[in-house]
């Protein structure tokens, strides 16, 4: 499913649905389950929602050993295993041989486990874990493309560039020199926040910024990419404009926006679980550490949520300081409290 309704979906829980078509979690106990799960039903406010096992797998929750989301126990136990095997063993591309030998099974079982599992390949699962290592590596160390490819386990740079754009958004080189040769088109308009700048390449919106010059905004945006062809296109533009001031007073719409950002694999585990928090409702930095696995990451989730490139999309806005205050926004912290006011209204 695209997105989830978090009220329909609660519903659904509460009849114990068995034809629903998601998961959910609980941040208080860190387990997910199935709407059928016959456990006692939890405080609705500890209440996450995801599309999949997979997606909430990644945000750091377990598999829920009643309803076993993850299907049978065995099942998911030997995906676990080699998920954890993959990992650690990123750097090169792991037969399907050897991962049956490692669990005592034969290929076409393990081939079937996984996409019942996680609804991928163990191929597939390998080529997101390389491609987020390649990121990482353009991102935070400045590697050279060439290095990346090869540090990230890929035989040679050809195998990589035949799936880069999707990896990506950019190609790998552009990627790191900030679009150069990439086309950017940009609109301003105005709304409740003052004024709104959307931008994006063929791909997706890849700029999301508030402000009150439109002339500053345009510079910002072409100081982040200072190497690509930008250009304002207010009608070009209209349809994203139009999904973003929607994201503040009816259903976010900007859910389904494509997006083309750049993200190193942590940051990208940070904007997801932002994108899971519902409307009208805000979470601790603390909370969100936790939502995604890494507890003691605190200060690093709060570093990934001050350099989200989307506002709004990514509704970093619903984060707060343990204490209940509001804290910082790059936008302003009364861009903040009115976003969020706007969120707490009843839905027409």
């Amino acid at each position: 499913m695209a997105s989830i309704n978090p009220k329909q979906a609660w519903q659904q829980v509460l009849a114990r649905d068995a034809g629903a078509d998601f998961v959910y979690a609980v941040t208080s106990t860190g387990i997910f389950c199935r709407p059928s799960c016959p456990s006692r039903r939890p405080v609705p406010v500890n209440v996450r929602f995801f599309p999949q096992a997979a997606a909430a797998l990644a945000a750091g929750y377990r598999a829920c050993k009643r309803c076993a989301p993850l299907g049978t126990r065995e099942e998911a136990a030997t995906v676990a295993k080699l998920c954890r095997y993959l990992a650690a063993h990123s750097d090169r591309v792991v037969p399907l041989a050897d991962l049956a030998r490692i669990v005592h099974s034969s290929p076409f079982t393990i081939q079937r486990k996984f996409t019942r599992v996680l609804g991928v390949s163990p191929r597939e699962y390998q080529a997101q874990l390389r491609s987020s290592d390649v990121r990482r590596n353009l991102a935070e160390a400045g590697s050279s493309v060439t290095e990346a490819i090869y540090q990230a386990g890929y035989s040679s740079s050809s195998r990589f560039y035949e799936k880069a754009a999707d990896g990506l958004g950019m190609s790998p080189t552009r990627f790191r020199n900030r679009g150069v040769d990439e086309s950017i088109r940009f609109a301003v308009a105005r709304c409740r926040l003052g004024l709104l700048l959307v931008a994006g390449t063929e791909r997706g919106v890849c700029s999301v910024m508030l402000g009150d010059d439109a002339a500053e905004l345009e510079r910002s945006l072409r100081q982040q990419f200072s190497a690509a062809s930008i250009v304002h296109d207010a009608s070009g533009m209209e349809k994203q404009i139009e999904a973003i001031l929607s994201a503040m007073t009816d259903h976010p719409a900007a859910a389904d926006i494509p997006l083309d950002v750049r993200a190193t694999a942590f940051q990208a585990r940070v904007w997801q679980a932002l994108r899971q928090i519902p409307r009208g409702e805000t979470r601790s930095y603390a909370q969100l550490a936790e939502a995604i696995g890494q507890p003691s990451a605190v200060r690093a989730v709060a570093r990934a949520c001050a350099s989200n490139p989307v506002a709004i999309a990514v509704p970093c806005h619903r984060v707060i300081g343990s204490d209940g205050s509001l804290t910082g926004y790059r936008w302003g912290v009364e861009r903040k409290k009115t976003l969020l006011d706007l969120e707490r209204r009843p839905q027409p």
